[in-house]
């Protein structure tokens, strides 16, 4: 049976090259980096080149980067850091209603600490309007965190305009970058970002090592105490192997960056067509202009997306629904209820995530069972066009 992997937002597979650079690192290179003698010199050596790659895909210096557990733990240290050092100045924190759950939980867990946060409201198209960031700063506002590019709905946000109204106010600015990597070119110092969330296992590399962007001269409290590594940030002896393929998996898409959003827009705009051609109520979420290259979000009346996502397995094709990272839950998106789109048809969407790996042969395979399956489910239905949903 063919295989069709579709889900490119959650995790990518891990590219050989990359896979390459790890495997001597795991043979050989065992040594500590904190360590004197010569394996921990070379080891070291790896992980300053590592940073050195990283730091260069956004534009950063090598000092700036902080490699972390995961893409999650930087969200984490970024406001927790900041709201532990800065809470004798405010207590206020604004983010938006369609982040991550990283960022959210986070933030529940800083309310339950005493502090104040504000969820901005978005756009039909999942877009915060710098006027409505701009309106509820305040003078104990501390952190403004805005995600670069939504996981669920692809939307890129006016990441240098809301960074600015954040620096002309004396706020500090942290973006969940996690999806921003590897999909659009990113230069933080020409942004205006002070701090910015990766993660490995998004752009081909391997899973359990990302990383936060730190600007040079912001101090934030340390999120892990022990030792002294991650130049006295992050305590606790660095996943080498790992962070060698993320070096390695940075490296290569920044290289070939331009022809990979070229490919993947061009997929993705044949893939938004054809769906909304062939099936009919069928809509799109977000924007078709400022969107992730690979992301298509689309809904489906009439029928369940766990439905459809099941009955595609069937046929070798892996794809999302509801939200990504929340899968298991049957609770419905909260980016889409952010949105606008109601209750009944935010569980009829499905999320297609195109990668370097997708052909346009995988595409109309897609396509092809994904009409047949919407068309068997809909006359299984109880609700229809002319009954509409109870």
């Amino acid at each position: 049976m063919k295989q069709v992997y579709l889900d490119y937002s959650a995790t990518t597979p891990i590219k050989e090259e990359v896979l390459e650079a790890m495997l001597p690192v795991y043979k050989n290179g065992y040594g500590n980096p904190s360590s004197l003698y010569t394996l921990g010199l070379e080891a070291k050596a790896l992980l300053d080149k590592a940073r050195e790659k990283v730091a260069s895909s956004i534009g950063a210096s090598g000092k700036e980067i902080f490699f972390t557990g995961c893409g999650s733990e930087a969200d984490n240290w970024a406001l927790i850091g900041v709201a532990n050092k800065l809470k004798n100045k405010g207590k206020h924190i604004i983010t938006s209603k369609i982040e991550h759950h990283a960022i959210l939980h986070t933030c529940e867990y800083l309310e339950k600490q005493g502090y104040e946060i504000t969820y901005l409201d978005v756009t039909k198209d999942g877009f915060v309007k710098p006027e409505t960031l701009k309106a509820a700063i305040r003078k104990d506002t501390i952190l403004v965190s805005i995600m670069f590019i939504n996981n669920e709905v692809g939307t890129i946000q006016p990441i240098k305009e809301l960074a600015k109204i954040a620096k002309e106010n004396g706020v500090l600015f942290h973006t969940d970058g996690v999806q921003a990597l590897g999909s659009i070119p990113i230069d933080v110092k020409d942004l205006g970002i002070d701090m910015m969330s990766m993660s490995a296992h998004k752009i081909y590399g391997p899973k359990g090592v990302g990383a936060l962007y730190i600007r040079k001269g912001l101090r934030i409290d340390n999120y892990l105490h022990g030792g002294a590594q991650e130049m006295g940030k992050r305590a606790g002896t660095e996943n080498l192997p790992s962070i060698v393929g993320f070096g390695k998996a940075a490296e290569l898409v920044q290289d070939g960056l331009e022809e990979h959003i070229k490919k993947l827009t061009k997929l993705r705009d044949y893939t938004i067509d054809e769906i909304l051609k062939r099936i009919p109520k069928s809509y799109l979420n977000g924007s078709r202009k400022n969107r992730h290259p690979g992301n298509i979000n689309i809904t489906f009346e009439y029928i369940e997306g766990e439905a459809i996502l099941l009955l595609l397995d069937n046929y070798g094709i892996s794809v999302a629904t509801g939200s990504a990272c929340a899968s298991k839950s049957l609770n419905p998106s909260h980016v889409l209820d952010a949105m606008g789109v109601p209750w009944e048809m935010i569980h009829g969407t499905v999320r297609i995530t195109l990668g370097d790996m997708t052909t346009k042969e995988d595409i109309d395979y897609f396509i092809e069972h994904l009409a047949k399956t919407v068309e068997v489910l809909r006359k299984l239905s109880p609700v229809d066009e002319k009954k509409g949903w109870n």
